[in-house]
């Protein structure tokens, strides 16, 4: 899993072709603790169809606001550049992020 930040978001995601999915989280959020592994087996699993990033929005504020993440957890999927779609909070459970996953496979 590729760990990019306010310097390196707009390269690997904004600018990348194809699907990039992106785990947004924060320092003290015990949520995004506990959805880290899961993600993790989710990149090992779809890495070679998906490019997986993560980023602390702890040490991008500003960035993640102007991606219009209010709360965390948030794992979304961009194409292209664009955020189509996003599972946020209490919905980013395993299944919910694997069925993200397929859909844009």
């Amino acid at each position: 899993m590729l760990v990019v930040d306010k310097n390196t978001f707009k390269t690997e995601v904004l600018e990348s072709e194809g699907y990039v999915l992106v785990d947004f989280f924060g320092d003290g959020c015990e949520p995004c603790a506990a959805l880290m592994p899961t993600v993790e087996s989710l990149s090992e699993k779809y890495g070679e169809q998906l490019k997986f990033t993560k980023l602390n929005t702890t040490k991008a504020r500003r960035l993640a606001i102007s991606e219009k993440i209010l709360g965390l957890p948030v794992i979304a999927i961009y194409k292209d550049g664009a955020k189509v779609e996003e599972v946020v909070k209490d919905d980013a459970t395993e299944e919910n992020i694997e069925a993200m996953i397929k859909k844009y496979l």
